[in-house]
């Protein structure tokens, strides 16, 4: 389904979490899909189970998913401007940041142009 970075500085379960939403966003999960066991996926990506379990408590509590005792998590349906709301706060975060370690706009830029070059072609 998806790679975790454990060199990453950002948590494991808020990884697990902006990858979920990603593949909601890109169409890859639709409204109703079922998601891996907390288990499975666990065992795919080499994490804790509790850690996945995490992601997945705070994506039913943000409304992300939904949880059916005995069968497990699905997409719930989505307004995709929260999404989009959501995305650009976490954006500006990280861009505020990348200017406190003394990373240029203009770098910054240019790796939005890489990113969003890479993007559409993995798309095509």
């Amino acid at each position: 389904m998806f790679s975790i970075d454990l060199t990453s500085r950002i948590p494991i379960y808020e990884q697990i979490y902006q990858k979920i939403v990603m593949l909601i966003l890109n169409g890859t999960l639709a409204e109703n899909d079922q998601l891996p066991s907390v288990r499975s996926l666990a065992k795919a990506t080499g994490v804790n189970p509790n850690t996945v379990a995490k992601a997945y408590q705070e994506l039913e509590r943000n409304g992300v998913l939904y949880s059916v005792p005995g069968r497990g998590s699905f997409v719930a349906a989505q307004d995709h401007s929260e999404f989009r709301k959501k995305a650009l706060a976490d954006f500006d975060s990280m861009v505020r940041e990348a200017f406190d370690k003394g990373i240029s706009p203009d770098d910054l830029k240019a790796r939005i142009d890489t990113l969003h070059i890479s993007y559409r072609e993995e798309h095509e």
